[in-house]
């Protein structure tokens, strides 16, 4: 995985759009926690978002608005519950043990 991108947390709506399932557009993405050219791990208005897929790509970031497109081949889009409070355990467990 790569990088953090932090992006403009105060929009209202969120929105996904899949065409041909090569072609994703979301809006209100608060943040991109990592990314690499199989997965996506996203923060948006509405929860968590896991995208995987095959040579995933980045085309066009919107920081201000919150609008993300991504292309590739998309395998899977998912919300997570309670993502970051998973990672805060595990890493508490592992100190503890």
């Amino acid at each position: 995985m790569e990088q953090t991108i932090d992006l403009n947390p105060s929009y209202g709506s969120h929105e996904i759009k899949i065409i041909d399932r090569s072609l994703i557009s979301l809006s209100g993405i608060k943040k991109i926690d990592s990314f690499d050219n199989e997965e996506f791990l996203m923060e948006s208005n509405m929860g968590t978002i896991l995208l995987k897929g095959e040579k995933l790509e980045i085309i066009k970031l919107d920081t201000h608005e919150g609008n993300v497109k991504i292309k590739g081949k998309l395998n899977s889009f998912v919300y997570l519950e309670n993502v970051k409070k998973n990672k805060e355990e595990s890493i508490l467990s592992k100190l503890f043990k």
